[in-house]
C-alpha cells in the first residue's frame, strides 16, 4: 500500500460519505454531490483506517535534539454521517495522529480513534472506563491533545470529558483529572508556566445552562480551584487568556442556538445579534464571580488568543483571532461568515474600558507563540494563514513581530499549506523566536489526492526553506489542535 515500510491495521469498512483510503483523498461521493458540506470535502475528508508507519522518509535533516512527540486531533466520523446538510465541523469522532522523533529520526506515525461507545461498538471492542460528565459516553474528545502531568490527554469542550491516552496514543479511559472535575472541561486549557497549572473555562449545554465555570488543574493532575460565573445565552467559550493577575471570561458573540436546534444542527450555536458581548477579568485566586470586572467590547467572536499580560501600567493586554461574526448563514462551521483578522484588546481594569486595534487584515489563525513567555509580554506571534473556500484551508505561516509590527512569511509553495504552527525552544537557547516551528503541511500536488509532510521551520528565519519535511503515510485531515510533548514530559516507558 505504501512505498515504504508499514505495519497498519485495516478494521471493518465503515460507511462514510468519503471513505478515503489512507493512499489520498479521493472522488467525492454521490451523497457529497448531492449536499456539498464543504467541512467533509477535500483537506477535510475523514479517513477510514488506523494506521502504524515506522521510519518515515526525511528530506534535510530532523534536528537531533527534538526527542518526543508532535500530537494533533480532530474530529473524523467512523460512520456515515446521517445528514451531510446538517452536519457540523465540530462534531465527529476524535482522532489522534502522531509523529515520534528521537535522535534525527522519524520512528513512527499513527493515527487512533479517541475511544467512545461508538468506536469500541464499531471495532468490536470492549467500552472503555472512567467517569463520564453528563452521561457522554458516545463520543471521544475531538479537538486538542497534549501532555500534563505525566499523561497524555484528549480533550473537547462542551462536557466531554477527557480522555487519557497511551504514549503509543490508544485510549486508556476516560479521566476526570482522578474523579476531582465537577463538571465539564475545556478544548483550551491554558499553562502557567510559574505555577504548572491549567487554567480553564469551561460550558456545558444544558448542564450549566446558566453559568460557567472556572477551572484550575493543579501540577499534580488534580482540579484545586473552581469558580461558577453566571452568564446568560450559554455563551460558547472555546478558549481562554489568563495573565499573572486574571483569568478572562470571553461573553461574546455566539450562544446556543435555537434556531439550529430547530434545523437539527448538530451543534447548535448562532450568531446572536444584538447580544451585548464583554470580557470579564476574573482574579485568578478569587472564590467569587462578584470580583468579576466586566467590560464592554463591539460585537465579534473568538476561537484562539495568541497570549495575554499584564503590562507596565496595569492594564491587560491580549492578542487574538477577531471575527466579525460566526454560525450566521453558515452554521455547519467558522468560516462562512466572516474572515479572522490579528487584533489587540488593551484592558484598563481600573475604568472597565477597552482599547480596540487591528494588528493586521488578512486571515489568521490558530496562533501559537514561545511557552516561554507564556502570561509575559511577548514580541512574537505565530499564526497559519486560512482561505475559506478554497480547496486547501491553510496556506503560509505567519511570524508577527509586535515590536516593529513587521509580518514576514513562509510559503510552502503552489498547492501546499501549513497548519497550526507549534513553537519548540531551542536547545539551551535564550532569545524569544530561538526555536522550532513544527507543522502539518497538506499538499494538493499529491497523486490521487491530499498528501501530508509534517515540516519543521527556524523560527528565528521562517522565511528560510524548511529545515526538515517528514513524509506521512498520506492523507491526514484538517484537524484543530495538537503540541509538542517532548520526552521529558511523558516519558515513553
Amino acid at each position: 500500500m505504501f512505498t515504504f515500510g508499514v505495519h497498519y491495521q485495516k478494521f471493518t469498512a465503515v460507511n462514510m460519505p468519503n471513505p478515503a483510503a489512507f493512499s489520498g483523498v479521493t472522488a467525492m461521493t454521490d451523497q457529497l454531490t448531492a449536499v456539498i458540506n464543504p467541512y467533509l470535502l477535500d483537506d477535510r475528508a475523514p479517513v477510514s483506517e488506523e494506521v502504524t508507519a515506522l521510519d518515515l522518509p526525511v528530506v534535510g535533516q530532523i534536528p537531533e535534539e527534538l526527542a518526543g512527540r508532535w500530537l494533533r486531533n480532530g474530529p473524523n466520523p467512523a460512520n456515515e454521517v446521517a445528514d451531510v446538510a446538517k452536519h457540523h465541523w465540530f462534531s465527529g469522532d476524535g482522532m489522534v495522529h502522531g509523529v515520534r522523533l528521537r535522535g534525527g529520526k522519524a520512528e513512527w506515525y499513527r493515527n487512533r480513534w479517541v475511544r467512545s461507545d461508538v468506536i469500541t461498538d464499531k471495532l468490536g471492542e470492549p467500552a472503555i472506563g472512567g467517569p463520564a460528565y453528563g452521561g457522554r459516553t458516545s463520543s471521544g474528545p475531538n479537538t486538542n491533545v497534549g501532555g500534563f502531568a505525566g499523561k497524555t490527554w484528549a480533550m473537547v469542550e462542551g462536557g466531554g470529558t477527557p480522555c487519557e491516552l497511551t504514549y503509543e496514543l490508544d485510549t486508556v479511559a476516560r479521566n476526570a483529572f482522578e474523579d476531582t472535575l465537577p463538571a465539564a472541561f475545556s478544548a483550551h486549557p491554558k499553562y502557567d508556566p510559574a505555577t504548572g497549572e491549567l487554567h480553564a473555562m469551561t460550558y456545558c449545554w444544558p448542564d450549566l445552562v446558566d453559568h460557567i465555570q472556572y477551572v484550575v488543574v493543579g501540577s499534580d493532575g488534580l482540579v484545586n480551584h473552581t469558580v461558577d460565573i453566571p452568564v446568560a445565552d450559554m455563551p460558547m467559550i472555546h478558549d481562554i487568556s489568563i495573565t499573572e493577575r486574571f483569568a478572562v471570561v470571553f461573553d461574546l458573540g455566539v450562544t446556543i442556538s435555537f434556531d439550529a436546534m430547530a434545523k437539527g444542527i448538530n451543534v447548535p450555536f448562532g450568531w446572536n445579534e444584538g447580544r451585548q458581548t464583554r470580557l470579564g477579568l476574573l482574579p485568578r485566586w478569587s472564590d467569587s464571580s462578584e470580583d468579576v470586572i466586566w467590560c464592554d467590547v463591539d460585537p465579534c467572536a473568538i476561537f484562539h488568543p495568541l497570549n495575554a499580560y499584564d503590562d507596565a501600567d496595569g492594564n491587560v493586554v491580549i492578542d487574538f483571532c477577531r471575527y466579525e461574526r460566526m454560525f450566521d448563514h453558515d452554521q455547519l462551521g467558522p468560516f462562512g461568515d466572516a474572515r479572522p483578522t490579528l487584533d489587540r484588546w488593551t484592558i484598563n481594569p481600573d475604568t472597565a474600558t477597552v482599547n480596540e486595534e487591528r494588528v493586521d487584515d488578512r486571515a489568521h489563525e490558530f496562533p501559537r507563540h514561545d511557552p516561554r513567555v507564556g502570561l509575559k509580554q511577548h514580541r512574537y506571534g505565530y499564526t497559519s494563514e486560512v482561505r475559506p473556500g478554497e480547496k486547501l484551508l491553510h496556506g503560509a505561516t505567519f511570524k508577527t513581530d509586535y515590536q516593529t509590527g513587521e509580518i514576514t512569511t513562509h510559503d510552502y509553495g503552489p498547492g501546499r499549506g501549513g497548519a497550526e504552527p507549534v513553537f519548540v525552544p531551542k536547545a539551551d537557547s535564550r532569545a524569544e523566536d530561538d526555536g522550532w516551528l513544527i507543522t502539518l503541511v497538506h499538499d494538493l500536488n499529491e497523486s490521487g489526492g491530499y498528501g501530508a509532510e509534517l515540516c519543521i521551520l527556524d523560527a528565528n528565519d521562517i522565511t528560510a526553506p524548511e529545515v526538515a519535511r517528514i513524509t506521512l503515510p498520506g492523507h491526514v485531515p484538517v484537524g484543530f489542535h495538537g503540541n509538542w510533548v517532548p520526552d521529558t514530559s511523558v516519558s515513553p516507558s
